[in-house]
């Protein structure tokens, strides 16, 4: 019995579906548009990819994608496909252009979308699973218990090294657990990577003085990879903690080279994501993407926030939230991050949704828009967590720093 990756799609097709499966198979193993010297019996026999198992589904009202082929109405279902281990062995390089390379431009296809990956036991050999994950996160962050919480450096783009000693000064002081760059600020003026480490480590210094804990800093250090590696040894030298990549800039095979170099957590942001998930008909599904991310070593993960600014819904969040919880490979842990519009009045439904406290919860605007200052935002995000795994509704609690949160946001989203 051969090893075999197993590819689940959601496909839209006008063909027969069992066409347009075979399709899939063939093209992205041995076959092509014609027959070939080569491409024997035995071959297909070993590498051949296999339609394992094809459900028809309810198709969805949406577009076709331009120059399908067909008359008929279209027609959608779920395909799983096994592609043979033996084409690809254990790697990131090789298996994302057989499961989502040239599929989608199939013109038997009306719609594509990976939804799912079953992986053999061999990439979990092949891969290391995350260093610090939530155990390791929590001791470096000094936060034993309870959901942690951390914001993001606002404004995204702008401030100078000096501005950022301050900023970091504040939020430290104010109780974070966690901060971050934003994902589009990174080695870049006006505050160049080398400078801003210098800024933030001299901040963090006296936050840990003053207090007896150091929060967390996930340094933006995206860049290509030899000076991506770079950067982490300037973070790490400086007495950094953390390090964060853009996991869709610098490409899975990059992210599991920082993992094998890393001696810190690797923060992975997910910019970019939504070209690849948002439509139901195409692309790549949240589900299967955090196994690929997972299998890279990094340490969290974002996974979306409930009530968003963004396009997904809660049950697309809990459900990448579940996913990422659950042990891939018989392991692979990893934080669940939630980000996104995150504010006090978002902790009953992320608790009642999630079910537990392992998250990192990163708050911009719900930290740094409350009227009473970014302590009062941590604060309030502090109370109404407790208040949510206690079971008391939000507007019972006598807080000032909640009920001021409350009060300010209302209906309206912290951007």
């Amino acid at each position: 019995m051969r090893d075999l990756t197993v590819a689940t799609y959601r496909i839209l097709t006008r063909l027969p579906l069992e066409q347009a499966a075979s399709a899939i198979a063939g093209e992205q193993s041995t076959g092509t548009f014609v027959s070939v010297r080569g491409e024997t019996d035995d071959l297909r026999a070993r590498h051949g990819a296999v339609v394992l198992e094809l459900t028809e589904i309810p198709a969805a009202a949406s577009e076709s994608l331009p120059g399908a082929r067909g008359d008929g109405p279209p027609r959608a279902a779920l395909v799983k496909i096994g592609f043979p281990l033996e084409n690809t062995g254990p790697s990131l390089t090789n298996l994302f252009p057989v499961v989502a390379g040239n599929l989608y431009e199939l013109r038997e296809l009306a719609g594509l979308k990976l939804v799912d990956l079953d992986l053999p036991a061999a990439f979990g050999e092949a891969y290391l699973p995350a260093r610090f994950a939530v155990e390791g996160t929590r001791r470096l962050a000094g936060r034993p218990g309870g959901v942690l919480i951390g914001t993001i450096v606002k404004p995204n783009v702008g401030l100078r090294p000096a501005d950022y000693v301050d900023l970091v000064r504040e939020l430290g002081l104010a109780g974070a657990d966690f901060i971050k760059d934003d994902e589009v600020n990174a080695d870049c003026p006006p505050a160049p990577l080398p400078q801003r480490i210098r800024a933030v480590t001299a901040a963090l210094d006296e936050v840990e003085r003053r207090t007896g804990r150091r929060p967390m800093y996930a340094f933006n250090i995206s860049d290509e990879p030899d000076r991506m590696l770079r950067n982490h040894d300037l973070v790490v030298a400086s007495g950094g903690t953390c390090v964060m990549v853009n996991l869709n800039v610098v490409g899975f095979p990059s992210a599991a080279m920082l993992r094998r170099h890393a001696r810190v957590p690797i923060h992975a942001h997910v910019t970019g994501l939504g070209a690849l998930a948002r439509h139901p008909g195409i692309g790549v599904g949240h589900v299967a993407y955090q196994k690929l991310a997972r299998l890279t070593g990094i340490d969290h993960l974002h996974c979306g926030g409930f009530h968003s600014k963004f396009y997904v819904t809660d049950d697309e969040v809990a459900l990448m939230v579940q996913a990422v919880r659950e042990p891939l490979l018989g392991g692979f842990p990893c934080l669940p991050v939630l980000s996104s519009a995150q504010w006090a009045g978002t902790a009953p439904v992320a608790f009642e949704r999630t079910g537990t406290t392992d998250l990192l919860v990163l708050a911009g605007g719900g930290v740094l828009g409350h009227p009473d200052g970014p302590a009062a935002g941590i604060a309030s995000i502090r109370q109404a967590w407790a208040a949510a795994t206690a079971g008391v509704p939000l507007h019972e609690v006598d807080s000032p720093e909640l009920v001021r949160a409350l009060e300010h946001f209302g209906g309206v989203v912290p951007r």
